[in-house]
């Protein structure tokens, strides 16, 4: 528009100071200008792009293979064309980097009429995630450099990579052991060992059952009264508040409580025992920019802006799934951990007075916590006077922390586990699955 104007202006003033030669040559250049304009218009719209992949769905370690054709579908040569498939940035962070990138997807091309050109890239999963692939961005313009065109070519792909799940090395999960205690409204087991009171006796019940010593004091049959001993699986309570986590230690921390919580999820699952999840994190689905994209962009930073994933969300509500059996409702939670990302929304207090009523009073609630403060031991309290089975899994690297967390709780008959690394995920499971 600055070129276009300025020639405007030397037109007029030479054609005013009556200069032939140079009145000529701003003719020429106002030809250009135009000429210039019109091409990289058409280029930019005669221009279209597909995107294949060998899979949308991978595990940790798995590879994704992604293949980009770039497609002239004009007759008019393009004379070149700057094509990039874009990668949100949380993708490329960290050592190594969530995704790892092998190949190009950014490259330059000359299309002639009806011709094809292709990017390939390979991504190598090593972090769990919700990652928006693409959508391709295209730049073109004219030879002198003097239009440039930018557009969206493509919808994005979305990739869902599964959190890593420990296997329980040498434990025989068949063998469907209690998974928690907790006094229950209704009756599921009964325990022998824990008499819970005594009752008359009643037609039917076995000598096993008979209470001797009542019965000798009194004179008339007595029988015992047992407690329930188990809960019906659990409901994993997962702290995923950004001021929780410090910078320091990200993303180790923050994993190493997702792959527990999935962990503990599928050892449950497989127990046959119901499982659900609840958590403050933020649904990455929520950050996905999918509608309301400027499709006719000015510049390239503003096309990768408008194409790209929100980095922000003003998400309050937390995340639940409800506690339910099926090999569907493992897939659920798993899914949902593969999503989840740190905010600033709810804090723990929050997330359980929001959730609480929510919450199956016959199912151990299982806190993962990156660490234990005053409001954390009083709303654990809160929840186990209320009659839930309280367990928690700190999730700190040094014994020393360790000790002062769960001191408090502790002293409250809330049981502690020490998350330090992978390593610890059988032996943690393994405690629960026992109990």
């Amino acid at each position: 528009m600055r070129w276009l104007t300025a020639a405007t202006l030397i037109l007029i003033l030479a054609l005013v100071l009556q200069i032939g030669l140079l009145a000529y040559a701003m003719y020429v250049l106002l030809g250009i200008l135009l000429i210039s304009r019109l091409l990289s218009s058409k280029w930019a719209e005669n221009l279209s792009a597909r995107r294949e992949s060998n899979r949308l769905v991978a595990e940790v370690g798995d590879t994704v293979a992604v293949v980009i054709t770039l497609h002239n579908n004009g007759v008019i040569p393009v004379a070149w064309v700057l094509a990039e498939d874009l990668l949100p940035r949380r993708a490329l962070l960290f050592r190594p980097p969530n995704l790892q990138l092998e190949g190009q997807r950014m490259k330059l091309h000359m299309l002639r009429g009806g011709q094809d050109k292709y990017l390939f890239y390979r991504l190598t999963c090593n972090r769990r995630g919700y990652y928006q692939l693409g959508p391709t961005v295209v730049e073109t313009g004219d030879l002198f450099g003097l239009h440039r065109k930018f557009r969206v070519l493509n919808e994005p792909h979305f990739l869902l990579v599964y959190p890593r799940l420990v296997p329980l090395s040498g434990f025989d999960i068949a063998s469907r052991r209690p998974i928690g205690e907790v006094r229950m409204t209704y009756r599921l087991y009964e325990d022998p060992t824990r008499i819970a009171g005594v009752r008359d006796y009643l037609p039917g019940d076995p000598l096993s059952r008979v209470h001797w010593r009542a019965t000798a004091r009194t004179g008339e049959l007595h029988s015992k009264l047992y407690e329930p001993s188990t809960i019906v699986g659990a409901t994993i309570l997962l702290d995923f508040h950004v001021t929780s986590h410090p910078k320091q230690h990200e993303p180790f921390r923050s994993e190493l409580a997702v792959t527990a919580a999935a962990s503990v999820a599928n050892a449950v699952y497989e127990m046959g025992q119901q499982i659900g999840l609840v958590t403050n994190g933020r649904d990455a689905a929520d950050r996905i920019r999918v509608e309301g994209w400027d499709f006719d962009p000015r510049t390239r930073k503003q096309a990768r802006q408008m194409a790209s994933m929100r980095e922000q969300s003003d998400r309050l509500r937390p995340v639940v799934v409800q506690t339910r059996r099926g090999a569907e409702q493992l897939w659920r939670i798993l899914e949902t951990l593969a999503r989840i990302e740190l905010t600033d929304g709810l804090k723990l207090p929050a997330l359980i007075q929001e959730t609480e009523g929510r919450l199956p009073r016959d199912a151990t609630v299982i806190a993962i916590l990156p660490g234990v403060t005053e409001e954390t031991v009083i709303v654990l309290q809160d929840l186990k006077r209320r009659g839930y089975a309280v367990s928690a899994i700190l999730n700190v690297h040094e014994e020393h922390d360790f000790s002062v967390g769960s001191a408090p709780l502790e002293t409250l008959g809330i049981d502690t586990h020490h998350l330090k690394d992978e390593t610890t995920i059988p032996h943690i499971c393994q405690r629960f699955l026992v109990r």
